[in-house]
């Protein structure tokens, strides 16, 4: 007789009768009352970066901040690295990938269990819920003796085909239970070879060398008798696998597109800028850009346990925007290796930091290498297949997307914000680097030509540029100090409105003293409880320690809460704010808008 009640918490347990299936959960219930909200959540991508008033939902919710775009938070690093589209070890099994019916959700639903009897036998449930108990208690033990020490490989074939299997095609946590369900259902073992949910798996991954797992090796220097390591993904790997997912071959964009808003010069997508019209015309006709977009971030390594590390991810300019910013768009190409110094001496000694600068590039050198290897003088480029058919491209640079320090090593200028010209894009002084009333001759743009010439004539220090040979310069199409640039939330989240709030603080300080900060405080502290708001009890006391996520809900509130504080110019400098917040998440704009918005702010 077909069964209709299936037990909730043990998942195993089959009853056509209500009394039996109600004194069963009775007793299963206290064993597996475990809540799984945690491995059923949908992974956040790394877009959480919208306002949610009416005004601010204006800009299409597609396009995010993590573009980087944000590479901002270890945990949004810690994502796209769990969801990497990986190319798992050779040893590592696939088959069981063929074997998997797709719609696991629904057979695990659709399936019914025929039983010698309809009521139950449950003289034996308090002795299998208890050695089920012991078993838990043993495997949680076991767990919690390994869990501050680093794991080598799987605990067996079945458990890393899993995690093989969500990892290479980018299952999320939902539909990794499914599989474990279904895997539990039907391979009939008395102990399951699987982890309880694929949040375990992932961290058991977190333990492992996921470097020595999933990634090649690579000797790039050796320093006081220690060897570093590159641990990588060839290049062209990567991008395969970027290829082979169905959704972004189907979205990919391969020519140059013209676009325009009432009848004027529009920009949105890399691929309707001037940059690809120009590397278009460079390379031949019947050939493709491929835009390489690179992301930095040495600072996210700690959550991943690699803190001695710094991740490299690559993505390409020829995917949307919106779709770009989901985390299976992009692809974890390696770890550079970060150099110890034996002592403080020695760290401050500018031959080691000149080591630790061409151990960089040399890196970078190694790792994007396979892409320019061919392009010589009769260019060659590289075939890409894509929905099964070949195509013929020419890798290009065109973004490199970083906080200020990573800017600084990619562009190898000084880091320092003292040295005479601390701006990687241009050559401005530092004392003229807030004057808005430059002449044109007092604007000279970095760029491979006048850099080059610095170095070459080994006058570098006039340019605060690092005596460094700069892997850029020998990659086409590229001016490394225009294609460098900071992610959102670093320049404007945590910079340049971190900024106008300290700023503010002072300029009100200087008219009235504490009493006007005070002010200021209490007026965040009265503003009322919204479901799509943070509030500040304790005002702005600790600037220091807000997230990105805080300031752009302080954003929301700092227009009413400077209202007649001051002045009415100070309100208008907040109103300006969010206008150009607001225009910079725009998905298309036109040129003549963006100068207009950044003067208002700027005057």
């Amino acid at each position: 007789m077909s069964t209709s009640y299936k037990c909730p918490y043990c998942n195993i347990r089959y009853f056509s009768n209500c009394n039996s299936y109600s004194q069963h959960v009775n007793r299963c219930i206290n064993l597996y009352d475990v809540s799984t909200e945690e491995s059923n959540t949908e992974v956040s991508e790394v877009t959480d970066m919208l306002l949610d008033n009416d005004d601010f939902n204006r800009i299409e919710e597609r396009q995010s901040v993590q573009e980087i775009e944000n590479l901002p938070s270890g945990s949004e690093i810690t994502d796209l690295f769990e969801y990497g589209d990986y190319d798992a070890d050779a040893s590592v099994s696939l088959e069981v990938i063929s074997n998997i019916p797709e719609r696991f959700e629904e057979i695990l639903f659709e399936s019914s269990r025929n039983e010698d009897s309809d009521v139950e036998n449950l003289q034996n449930e308090d002795s299998n819920i208890e050695r089920l108990q012991n078993e838990d208690l043993d495997v949680r033990s076991e767990s919690s003796r390994n869990e501050d020490s680093d794991v080598e490989e799987f605990p067996n074939e079945s458990y890393a085909d899993l995690m093989t299997l969500v990892t290479k095609y980018n299952l999320n946590n939902k539909a990794g239970n499914a599989i474990i369900k279904f895997f539990n259902k039907h391979s009939n073992l008395p102990i399951s070879p699987l982890p309880k949910n694929i949040e375990t798996g992932r961290k058991y991954m977190d333990k492992m060398n996921l470097s020595r797992l999933l990634y090649y090796k690579h000797r790039i220097l050796v320093h006081n008798n220690k060897e570093y390591f590159i641990n990588y993904q060839p290049v062209i790997k990567c991008i395969e696998n970027l290829l082979s997912n169905p959704e972004i071959s189907q979205l990919f964009v391969y020519d140059y597109k013209k676009l325009e808003i009432e009848n004027e010069q529009s920009y949105g997508e890399q691929y309707t800028g001037n940059w690809w019209k120009k590397a278009k015309e460079s390379i031949p006709s019947v050939a493709y850009i491929l835009s390489i977009i690179l992301y930095s971030d040495a600072t996210t390594t700690d959550t991943l346990g690699k803190g001695s590390l710094h991740p490299i991810y690559i993505s390409l300019g020829n995917i949307p925007t919106w779709r770009r910013n989901k985390e299976d768009a992009k692809q974890l190409l390696g770890y550079l290796p970060i150099l110890s110094a034996k002592d403080e001496r020695e760290k401050k000694s500018s031959e080691f930091k000149k080591l630790v600068r061409e151990t960089f590039h040399n890196s970078i050198k190694f790792l994007l290498d396979p892409l320019f290897t061919n392009d010589d003088d009769d260019g060659d480029g590289i075939e890409l297949k894509i929905d099964n058919e070949i195509f013929w491209f020419f890798p290009r640079v065109s973004t490199i997307i970083c906080d200020w320090p990573e800017a600084c090593t990619f562009s190898l200028t000084y880091k320092s914000t003292n040295s005479n010209y601390p701006c990687h894009f241009c050559l401005v002084s530092k004392e003229n680097l807030n004057n808005t009333r430059l002449r044109d001759d007092q604007m000279v743009l970095r760029n491979k030509e006048n850099m080059l010439q610095y170095y070459n004539n080994g006058t570098t220090e006039k340019a605060s540029l690092e005596p460094v040979f700069n892997y850029f310069w020998n990659i086409p199409n590229i001016n490394v100090y225009v294609a460098t640039v900071p992610d959102r939330m670093h320049h404007l989240d945590l910079g340049l409105y971190r900024y106008q709030i300290e700023f503010t603080k002072k300029l009100l300080f200087e008219a009235e003293g504490r009493s006007l900060v005070d002010k200021m405080n209490r007026r965040i502290t009265l503003i009322p409880r919204h479901s799509e708001l943070k509030i500040f009890s304790g005002g702005l006391q600790s600037i220091a320690l807000l997230t990105a996520d805080n300031y752009r809900n302080i954003m929301k509130v700092m227009v009413f809460v400077v209202d007649d504080l001051l002045n009415k110019d100070l309100s208008e400098v907040y109103v300006k704010w969010n206008e150009m917040y607001l225009l910079s998440r725009q998905e298309t704009y036109i040129l003549f808008s963006i100068i207009f918005y950044l003067v208002l702010y700027f005057i």
